[in-house]
């Protein structure tokens, strides 16, 4: 009786030792997003819509700053992208064959070729985002934001910037390493409603200064702006590497935006990026 009891108990425990592992599987492969998911939670994609007026963005997405003029744009209706390239710290524009299939397409019905360079300093939406591993390539589709480069009318210009790794390292390569690279040519930045409070702070500034002129008030305007600049500075925040998220809130206050991607953070302010590795800064930009 007894030797029974033992062989029905080593039975069970060899059968939870092999099912163990068929269990925790999925759960294990569930905490592990692949590159593309994590690129797509840190890159939020624009939506477009029309009317009868035209295109307009209906959500906004991720704002980009490029730093690199030589992206080859295109209007918004035409279905045909050619794809600018980016490899190495250089934009090269499409080739010169795939911009002449472009322009016969177009002929057959009709229209005419009309293409854009997007300039260092223009900001975009990003519209898509393509992970394929297999050509070690990370393609990103980006719309103009005409309201933050000032263009009227809006042309809603398109664009798709193929980013190229060296071969076979997508593949094993982390969402940090990868956001870098986009970010030499296509750098996240904060809303263009700080710009346009300080253009309009500056415009009434401006005004003011020319109305108390003519009204012999001046000298108050002065007085008032020597005053500000009298008043002593405060110190300016200090981030080191080390420190924990909580002493970077206290110096800094909240993020804008938080991207968290497992043992690695980021923390993006207004004109800062924080990233902390197991909650400790790892590196400032």
């Amino acid at each position: 009786m007894r030797q029974h009891a033992s062989v029905s108990l080593s039975a069970a425990v060899i059968a939870i030792i092999v099912l163990t592992p068929m269990v925790l599987a999925p759960v294990a492969g569930a905490q592990a997003p692949t590159l593309q998911e994590q690129l797509v939670a840190q890159y939020k994609l624009a939506k477009i819509g029309s009317d009868t007026s035209g295109y307009s963005v209906v959500d906004k997405g991720t704002l980009l700053q490029i730093k690199k003029g030589g992206i080859l744009a295109v209007p918004y209706g035409d279905n045909n992208v050619p794809a600018s390239h980016y490899e190495n710290g250089t934009v090269k524009g499409p080739s010169s064959l795939g911009m002449m299939g472009r322009k016969a397409v177009l002929s057959r019905f009709g229209k005419e070729q009309q293409t854009h360079l997007f300039a260092s300093g223009d900001k975009v939406y990003p519209l898509k985002v393509d992970v394929n591993v297999a050509k070690d390539t990370v393609t990103l589709g980006i719309v103009a934001c005409d309201t933050c480069n000032k263009t009227d009318p809006p042309t809603y210009n398109k664009a798709q910037v193929v980013f190229q790794f060296p071969k076979g390292s997508l593949a094993s390569a982390n969402a940090g390493s990868v956001e870098d690279t986009i970010g030499q040519l296509l750098s996240i930045t904060d809303d263009t409603q700080d710009q346009a409070q300080d253009d309009k702070q500056q415009d009434q500034g401006q005004q003011g200064g020319q109305g108390g002129g003519g009204q012999g008030g001046g000298g108050q305007g002065g007085g008032g702006q020597q005053a500000q600049q009298d008043q002593p500075q405060a110190e300016p925040a200090e981030i080191k590497l080390g420190m924990a998220m909580g002493e970077v809130e206290s110096a800094l206050g909240k993020p804008d935006k938080k991207v968290n991607l497992g043992s690695k953070q980021i923390y993006y302010y207004k004109d800062m990026k924080v990233t902390f590795k197991d909650g400790k800064v790892s590196d400032v930009q």
